[in-house]
């Protein structure tokens, strides 16, 4: 069975709640999500999209809209760790050239849970340096490894390359699911994905 591709970025809190609810889909199908870091500010720079707070900033009946989805959603699927955080919009360059080193040093699922818990869970401003060091040392990661490895040109080249890859798949933002050739954008398209990847079964 193909793989589903999830397209993330730390800094939405929609690839968040996704990633909350992967793990029950993955026991249900079979299939393996594969989390691919692509940069969100990059997508959006690509595709001229913006982020739902810039875009419905003078909607706020959209707004408010939109915070009720994700109560309902976190409702529905018993999330009881999540909470909105307080610095939001963080800056993610450093967190996500972070997770393509993490990979480099096999160290992926521990960083994505770790980096994931201080930006949705513990609230945390993770685009100050000293804040993420910090919660990557808490959360028992080699932090001075990865946040050297951030810098290699390496690990910057391949997260471009993961962001201009989205984007040609039809990537405008996050969170983003690639099933075949089917693309599903939305936290509230994982029934379609599970859908899709019981399609590919037959």
């Amino acid at each position: 069975m193909a793989d589903v591709i999830f397209y993330f970025d730390f800094g939405s809190p929609n690839a968040y709640l996704a990633h909350k609810v992967i793990p029950e889909i993955e026991k249900r199908t079979g299939a393996r999500f594969r989390y691919v870091p692509a940069l969100l500010g990059g997508i959006f720079k690509a595709t001229g999209n913006r982020s739902p707070a810039e875009a419905y900033a003078g909607i706020p009946s959209k707004l408010r809209y939109e915070g009720k989805e994700t109560e309902r959603f976190v409702k529905k699927h018993r999330i009881t760790d999540y909470a909105r955080n307080p610095h939001f919009p963080v800056n993610t360059l450093q967190i996500m050239r972070g997770a393509v080193a993490a990979q480099r040093l096999g160290l992926f699922e521990a960083y994505v849970d770790a980096v994931y818990r201080a930006m949705w869970v513990d609230g945390l401003k993770m685009d100050d340096p000293a804040v993420i060091e910090a919660a990557l040392t808490a959360a028992g990661l080699p932090a001075a490894e990865l946040i050297a490895l951030t810098q290699d040109p390496g690990v910057k080249a391949e997260l471009i390359a993961n962001t201009e890859d989205a984007v040609a798949h039809g990537v405008f933002g996050s969170p983003s699911f690639l099933v075949g050739d089917e693309l599903f954008f939305g936290k509230d398209k994982l029934r379609d994905v599970e859908e899709e990847v019981a399609a590919h079964r037959v």
